[in-house]
């Protein structure tokens, strides 16, 4: 549905909104926004892409002296949000970052992705659909109002109320995105305590990452309205699951035909898809960084509790790094399975696109699928069937992606060159921190 100037003059009438927040995402994947009352005078600067903002106040964006940034607003991402009514509403737009010159600025995640689609459609395709599966996690807050690591459930996998208490603000959630607009397909308790996990339906990649970013604002404001706190980081406990953000992958051709789709193929799968699936295997080691950008998500991708670390791939098999799920016809799809929920959405399928489109424009072929355990194998048979493993931590990682062209390119020099200085500050600010477990297992011993 394409939403108009008049549609959201209307809104701001019969809806009583009072404010405007103008959002945008960082390098690190973090939404920002400017809020700005919602006068005719702000709006007319927003619908003319007058609305200027210090750029240089935001990580790794510019230097001070080229801080003067734009927001141009995407209509269609048009939101109302249902709370705050007492002081009338918020509504928001999710806005593309430009330079003073009216150029796109290279430093912004959004219209990076952009990029990566002009590509697709370079190679004659129309559409790259995902859809997303984030997982959370819901903690107490103390009486100050500071999160905790105390869970307020004891559920597991799909367990009910009164099992799982948090039953409630997961409803709620889902009702507040329903009324938001989204097609939420599924709720429900993931496998650790405290764990959820709510899917919503596909939709084209750039709609697709619009809406993870609404979704983990929802999430987190919901949450803290029942004295929760919602948080995406990838391990935030020990000993349990950590949390994913599984990413199921299909493209599609300027006839509505989804490509990765062939009847007569083997498995139903297309060339195209065999070629793209091969471009995501190649590139796999060397995208790690931005599937799992902190120190915490490889505290999750270890063996033992669900987390693919190994790169293969099959059919029904949940244990390699990327499955095809069993539908076919347009719902035929690749499912990454890495990926978890503190990247960035919007560079992260970048990314993946680019790194799909190497495997099609180099004819690619992937090995033979693995349908047997993985996490059982012995090093040796793993290395028998050419399963090799994922990086084990950051610094590996971004070793990895500074030696692969391909996923540097569909970064941009702009995002690549500052993500890669972060992430070299944020591992050596790990490395020399002094964690409890040295303490509890060196202290006395020496």
């Amino acid at each position: 549905m394409t939403i108009t100037a008049e549609d959201i003059r209307r809104d701001i009438r019969e809806k009583n909104v009072t404010f405007l927040r103008l959002m945008f995402t960082d390098i690190a994947g973090t939404l920002k926004n400017v809020e700005v009352p919602a006068t005719d005078e702000q709006l007319d600067k927003i619908l003319d892409n007058k609305m200027m903002f210090d750029g240089s106040s935001i990580e790794g964006f510019v230097r001070i002296n080229e801080s003067d940034m734009y927001l141009y607003p995407d209509l269609d991402t048009w939101i109302v949000f249902p709370w705050g009514a007492e002081n009338g509403k918020v509504a928001g737009l999710i806005c593309d970052v430009y330079n003073p010159d009216g150029t796109p600025f290279a430093g912004d995640p959004r219209g990076n992705l952009k990029r990566a689609l002009h590509k697709m459609e370079d190679h004659g395709f129309s559409s790259f659909n995902l859809g997303p599966e984030p997982e959370f996690f819901l903690f107490k807050l103390d009486e100050n109002g500071v999160p905790t690591l105390e869970v307020n459930d004891q559920g597991g996998y799909f367990d009910l109320a009164p099992t799982d208490l948090a039953d409630n603000t997961r409803r709620e959630i889902v009702n507040v995105l329903t009324q938001l607009g989204f097609e939420v397909e599924a709720s429900h308790h993931e496998v650790a305590v405290g764990q959820h996990e709510i899917d919503f339906k596909y939709a084209n990649v750039l709609e697709a990452c619009d809406n993870i970013q609404i979704f983990k604002l929802v999430v987190k404001t919901i949450a803290r309205e029942h004295g929760l706190h919602a948080t995406f980081m990838a391990k935030p406990k020990y000993g349990i699951n950590g949390s994913g953000m599984h990413c199921n992958m299909s493209l599609f051709d300027k006839e509505g035909n989804n490509v990765f789709y062939d009847p007569k193929g083997e498995m139903e799968l297309s060339t195209t898809a065999y070629e793209f699936l091969a471009g995501l295997l190649k590139h796999a080691y060397s995208f790690t960084a931005i599937m799992n950008p902190t120190v915490n998500s490889y505290k999750r991708l270890v063996p033992g509790y669900e987390a693919p670390v190994y790169v293969a791939w099959a059919g029904r098999n949940r244990s390699p790094l990327i499955r095809v799920p069993a539908s076919r016809g347009k719902s035929t799809r690749l499912e990454l399975r890495s990926v978890d929920p503190t990247a960035n959405p919007y560079l992260a399928l970048a990314v993946l696109l680019d790194s799909g489109l190497d495997g099609i424009t180099n004819k690619l072929t992937p090995p033979a699928p693995v349908e047997s355990n993985i996490y059982v194998m012995t090093d040796e048979e793993r290395k028998a069937v050419g399963i090799t493993d994922l990086p084990s931590t950051l610094r590996n990682a971004v070793k990895a992606l500074q030696e692969d062209e391909v996923v540097k390119d569909a970064m941009g020099e702009h995002i690549y060159t500052n993500f890669v200085e972060a992430k070299r500050i944020e591992w050596a600010s790990y490395a020399q921190y002094v964690s409890q477990w040295e303490i509890d297992n060196y202290l006395e011993l020496y």
